[in-house]
């Protein structure tokens, strides 16, 4: 190690931000890779850090500022996740919002700084001028191991040269709003460090691990389940530009990872495209494949299975934990397909309307407490009122614990259908629908009607080459379903609107398709 590195990491370690002291792998270690890219090392992250903060303080953005980033995915937004977090207070934002959201993120967040690239001429630009909020850009050095930047920006007044701290906001990320007004989450250094500890211990991440990222990183899935998991447990993440799932292939034989994770829908999509990719499938060496943030049809995680031969772990996950909850364990642990296991790192529980906690097969809300769990949403006293009634944090699912303590979560709530008093479970009919040999991909959704309130509806994508009408399907669901849960309305669609993540949505669905 040269003097200078040497010195870097010297005064990392000693001012304590705990973003600095997650990124502790080996000097020479692989940490961020790319495309047609050499490694940064995490002795070479650590520096870019510290040269990130330095920047960050000449222009006069210090611990507690909010500085909003705005970048395409790649291994820059990698790290300038973590710079900006090392020094003050990080709100990736979706590049695609149009000015508009723009307006309300930046407005919310009360940011004082937004980082986009060097040629940004977007929304992002005018929106932050027009806002008064300061434009930093982010200078990538592509000649320069993957991720490596420096930032550009109009001379400020100098800020105080202190880095982060535990009780420090690390983290601003908004609920997605899908039925109201999205919500503000602060994660402090300390919920991201228990969540990254909590990942890495559920998937025994060690430094010889490589994470193949695809994932979006403005999302608390990609940020810190593939990222902040990997360089806390000194391994290394490959991180690609985006979810592609015709390029995925062509990243696993040049990434050689042991591991990826990602959405249901992915999966689904490299399954399509697996068969053409024979070879590569053949020659990875994955240890395992992971999937959060959407159930994960018992079908689909048995597919992935035999393609890859390697163990599929569900995990359970969502912005307020800082991400994981619950998670299947590596063999010779148990995985349940349909379960998203027991819980891995908050305390989980099944809870009554009126705080009562329930047993083993009783069905209830979902309700987590631990150190990975926010404080609290910011500036919204109503809903924290209501989030963390009876000491647990309440997460708006519904679910049930088996005689294992595992989770079996049977939905949202809000997105339980009422069928004039009969409650179903939108993800007990995709699992049926799911069984029928023509079916890829289902959504159950509420279809609003006059009399019962609201019916059964399901929209379906059909596997390459199969052809199956509404009336078959419905025959087929008959026969496996009380009455009152068959789908009265079945769409069968090219693709299914998918929210900013690659998750089907539910909510809002039967609107967009001109039912009821």
């Amino acid at each position: 190690m040269s003097k200078g590195s040497a010195r870097s990491r010297s005064v990392l370690s000693e001012q304590g931000s705990i973003i600095e002291r997650l990124v502790r792998g080996q000097h020479d270690a692989p940490a961020i890779l790319a495309p047609e890219r050499s490694a940064l090392t995490h002795g070479g992250l650590r520096r870019l850090m510290a040269d990130a903060a330095g920047q960050l303080h000449a222009r006069g953005i210090g611990r507690g500022d909010r500085v909003a980033i705005v970048l395409p995915n790649g291994p820059e937004m990698a790290t300038a996740f973590l710079s900006v977090a090392a020094a003050a207070t990080t709100a990736p934002l979706n590049p695609a919002y149009r000015a508009e959201e723009l307006d309300f993120y930046l407005t919310d967040i009360g940011a004082k700084a937004i980082l986009v690239a060097e040629d940004e001429t977007g929304p992002a630009v005018s929106v932050a001028e027009r806002l008064g909020i300061g434009v930093l850009r982010l200078v990538a050095l592509h000649d320069a191991p993957a991720g490596s930047f420096r930032i550009e920006s109009e001379a400020g007044v100098p800020a105080a040269s202190d880095l982060a701290q535990v009780e420090d906001a690390a983290l601003l990320l908004h609920t997605s709003g899908t039925t109201s007004r999205p919500k503000l989450v602060p994660l402090r250094h300390a919920n991201l460090a228990a969540s990254a500890a909590h990942i890495g211990a559920t998937l025994k991440l060690g430094e010889a691990d490589r994470c193949l990222n695809i994932m979006p990183l403005f999302h608390i899935h990609g940020l810190v389940a593939a990222v902040l998991s990997s360089l806390a447990a000194g391994a290394s993440v490959f991180c690609t530009p985006g979810f592609n799932a015709l390029k995925f292939f062509q990243w696993l034989s040049e990434a050689r990872p042991s591991w990826y994770t990602a959405v249901p829908t992915m999966h689904q999509a490299i399954l399509a495209r697996a068969a053409r990719n024979g070879e590569t499938v053949t020659e990875a060496q994955l240890r395992f494949i992971r999937s959060s943030s959407a159930s994960l049809p018992a079908q689909v995680m048995a597919e992935l299975e035999a393609t890859f031969r390697c163990p599929v772990i569900e995990a359970y996950g969502m912005t307020e934990a800082a991400h994981q909850m619950a998670s299947n364990q590596l063999p010779p642990g148990k995985r349940k397909p349909g379960s998203v296991g027991p819980a891995a790192g908050p305390e989980i529980a099944v809870m009554a309307a009126d705080g009562r906690l329930l047993g083993p097969g009783e069905t209830g809300e979902v309700v987590i407490r631990g150190p990975n769990v926010t404080a609290g949403y910011e500036k919204n006293p109503d809903a924290n009122l209501a989030a963390f009634a009876h000491g647990w944090f309440h997460t708006g699912d519904q679910g049930v614990l088996d005689d294992d303590r595992y989770l079996r979560v049977t939905g949202r709530l809000k997105e339980i259908i009422n069928r004039g008093g009969e409650k179903i479970s939108p993800l007990e009919v995709d699992e049926v629908l799911m069984d029928h040999p023509a079916v890829a991909q289902v959504v159950t959704f509420a279809m609003p009607h006059d009399k019962l309130g609201e019916e059964v509806a399901a929209a379906i994508v059909l596997r390459e080459g199969s052809v199956a009408g509404e009336s078959e399907i419905r025959d087929f669901a008959s026969g496996r379903l009380a009455d009152f849960k068959v789908p009265r309305r079945i769409v069968i669609l090219e693709e299914i609107p998918k929210g900013a993540t690659g998750k089907l949505q539910r909510i809002g669905l039967a609107a967009k398709l001109g039912l009821g």
